[in-house]
């Protein structure tokens, strides 16, 4: 247990002042990073509009404005209070969810918003933290002790993880699986379970492109199986017969689970000069604009592959092209570090919280973030196939900037409570 004096200092990335009380509490890191990012990415945003007949890149700014009153509401929330609202808050969740399927907008060949007031809301981008909160109240009771244990959270995410996959939304789906692995292993899940949690799209990908690999794959997680979970036999022959199976319908899955363009995607992710002017020409024309970049970039508003608009919809999902085009080299690795400083932080927090359901909501939050940016940033620069995710804080979306700031407003409530009590050992 720490004592007074060394909570108070293990709180890295708070600023101290005596004569503004403010400042005293202001975490530098978590508010920084992210405001950094909102007003450089406004900058990209009106460069990607220079020639557009409707500009509306002001919107970030306003959204963000928005997301910065909401995060500094729930910073003085103790997040113990939102407890008995998870159920609420779960439904309601579900039943947008469900209102999507039904009556929600269409847009670019998905139906995943709800038109509210002449706004267009993507309620699965609120099911994530939604998800968090839950999992984080379920595994701070109920700690994955034996495999039995993995029944209650992987049924909470069951239903809004189909949901949101048959819209389809393959890229959100991803995250919700990133949340639930990252909270399973951060509640004390051994690693050893959470790599057989994994194996599954391990094989199925195999299955897909190096069929002979399966040959050696297969055994070893029956064998990682028989080492690691009760009833050995039992459990290494179910895994071998799961395994098995699941590569020889993986074929079908390829069929019949995924859409065409969502196929498409993928094929391309490994070839695009398939399709140059055609699915491909995304992942084409993104990483020629970062190479054109160089080292220091064209400049602010003085990209020409941005100005042209050569890639489409680079306001959203490719934003970090046109900082690559912009700012070059330096500047993309700037703004990396800038989200690795912020990860570094969130799990400072993390460590630091008072309690088990904080620690967890906080590691559920960073495992979101940090996800995001890093299949966000492969798919740009050509090492990951197209997927529809944004880039926090600096892709241009509502819905995606008002969870990112309730999400920060969650952790700065921990940060705030760590600091007034003292910390459990995690």
């Amino acid at each position: 247990m720490l004592s007074s004096q060394g909570r108070h200092n293990s709180a890295v990335g708070f600023r101290h002042s005596g004569s503004m009380p403010w400042l005293r509490k202001l975490d530098v890191v978590l508010w920084g990073v992210p405001l950094s990012m909102v007003v450089l990415a406004g900058v990209l945003i009106a460069s990607t509009q220079r020639q557009a007949a409707y500009a509306d890149w002001h919107h970030h700014w306003i959204t963000a404005g928005v997301g910065i009153a909401i995060a500094l509401i729930l910073e003085r929330i103790p997040l113990k209070r939102l407890q008995p609202l998870l159920i609420p808050l779960f439904i309601l969740t579900v039943s947008s969810l469900i209102a999507v399927r039904l009556i929600g907008t269409s847009a670019l060949g998905a139906q995943r918003w709800l038109s509210i007031g002449g706004l267009h809301v993507q309620p699965s981008e609120f099911a994530k933290l939604t998800i968090i909160l839950l999992l984080a109240a379920v595994l701070e009771r109920h700690p994955v002790e034996r495999p039995v244990d993995l029944l209650r959270p992987m049924g909470i995410l069951a239903l809004p993880w189909l949901m949101v996959f048959i819209q389809p939304d393959l890229g959100t789906s991803l995250v919700f699986g990133a949340i639930l692995v990252t909270s399973l292993y951060w509640s004390g899940m051994p690693l050893e379970w959470v790599l057989l949690l994994l194996s599954p799209f391990l094989t199925a990908l195999l299955a897909g492109l190096m069929p002979w690999a399966l040959m050696i794959w297969i055994p070893a997680i029956g064998l990682l199986a028989y080492r690691s979970l009760p009833w050995r036999k039992i459990a290494a022959s179910t895994t071998l017969t799961l395994q098995g199976l699941l590569a020889l319908i993986t074929p079908w899955l390829w069929l019949h689970a995924l859409k065409d363009y969502q196929r498409e995607r993928l094929v391309l992710f490994l070839d695009p000069a398939k399709d140059p002017l055609g699915g491909g020409y995304h992942l084409l024309q993104s990483t020629v604009g970062i190479g054109s970049g160089g080292l220091w970039g064209t400049g602010l508003l003085q990209g020409q592959l941005t100005k042209l608009r050569f890639i489409p919809e680079q306001h959203t999902d490719f934003i970090f092209s046109a900082l690559g085009e912009e700012t070059g080299f330096l500047g993309t690795i700037l703004v990396v570090s800038g989200f690795a400083l912020l990860m570094r932080r969130l799990l400072q927090v993390a460590r630091h919280a008072r309690t088990d359901f904080e620690s967890l909501v906080v590691i559920g939050i960073a495992s979101m973030l940090m996800f995001q940016v890093v299949i966000n940033i492969f798919m740009t620069i050509g090492l990951g196939p197209v997927t529809g995710i944004p880039l926090p804080f600096m892709s241009y979306g509502r819905s995606a900037m008002l969870v990112n700031f309730a999400a920060l407003g969650l952790c700065l409530s921990v940060t705030r409570q760590s600091l007034a009590k003292p910390t459990s050992a995690w």
